[in-house]
């Protein structure tokens, strides 16, 4: 299977608009070099096809459906190469892009948990709004239920599991989580026996998180944060990264350490969701060398990973 990167940074992109800290403004004076970064969001197909799985749907989608040719096959007078979208989560960085696929002309494809799908019909109904244009063709995600294929895309096979994590911030479950708010998908290509295990959004790696991790042939996980209290230190937030549901790369505990753990059958290790305070954007600094050594890339808008 071909995995296109579309974008790699978490909520507000890379530099985020209203953002100063060292690494956006650093970025947009050309004193850091580091690059630009969409909003997070991965394409998936065969090997043999054109059509392929969108994973999350970002703010960014029309930016980046622009700048992947891919996306757009142009075999029809109206065409995508969008067979279906799977969401992990309904965080406004991984479903507000629905909106932009309204002119679809059929009903979108849509597979995600029925928290998601509650949570995109009440506290952001983007579901209900979208059934005054295309319509959705909603299909359920069952956390660790039987694995689902998404027809147009042979070969390729999904499996969800839940994670720990938060919900949206506009969901009754903020604070109490459910079975459903947050999945990481183990995305198996048939044909070569390959398997991706991505989860943008990861708050903690129980034992089947781990296992379905050292289980694939690739991972690509949680890059928001380098420490749990980065936001706090420079000024723009009062919670922890834990708090908010992700597990920051360093110190004890860290997705560096549990990165480390995994066998060397896993032959690539990514980190993706990436806050635009990480200093591992920069790629002169001492955390991007660490994540080197380390055998961990941090993932780029635009990249392609061949299993």
């Amino acid at each position: 299977m071909r995995i296109t990167v579309l974008g790699s940074a978490a909520g507000g992109g890379f530099p985020q608009w209203n953002c100063n800290c060292p690494n956006c403004a650093g970025v947009r004076s050309g004193t850091v070099r580091a690059k630009p970064r969409t909003q997070s969001s991965i394409f998936v197909r065969p090997d043999e096809g054109e059509d392929g799985v969108l994973f999350n749907a970002s703010p960014d989608i029309l930016e980046q459906i622009r700048s992947s040719p891919i996306l757009q096959p142009a075999r029809a007078m109206r065409d995508t190469a969008i067979a279906g979208v799977v969401l992990i989560d309904g965080q406004v960085d991984h479903a507000t892009g629905l909106f932009m696929l309204r002119e679809r002309g059929t009903p979108l494809p849509l597979w995600c948990t029925d928290p998601v799908a509650e949570d995109l019909s009440e506290g952001n109904p983007v579901l209900r709004v979208l059934s005054h244009y295309c319509g959705v063709a909603r299909h359920a995600i069952t956390p660790g239920g039987n694995s689902f294929e998404v027809p147009g895309v042979p070969g390729l096979v999904f499996r969800a599991m839940a994670l720990t994590g938060k919900a949206a911030p506009y969901s009754p479950h903020r604070e109490q989580q459910v079975l459903g708010d947050n999945i990481g998908v183990t995305i198996l290509d048939r044909r070569s026996g390959k398997s991706l295990f991505y989860a943008p959004g990861l708050g903690a790696i129980t034992p089947p998180v781990f296992d379905a991790m050292a289980s694939a042939d690739a991972v690509m996980v949680d890059g928001t944060f380098w420490t749990d209290d980065e936001m706090v230190r420079l000024g723009v937030s009062s919670k922890r990264a834990r708090e908010i549901g992700h597990l920051p790369q360093s110190g004890e505990g860290g997705m560096i350490e549990w990165l480390s753990k995994l066998p060397a059958t896993t032959a690539r290790r990514m980190l993706i969701h990436i806050n635009n305070t990480n200093p591992i954007l920069d790629e002169d600094s001492d955390e991007h060398a660490a994540l080197r050594r380390a055998g961990i890339e941090p993932c780029e808008d635009g990249m392609t990973i061949q299993l």
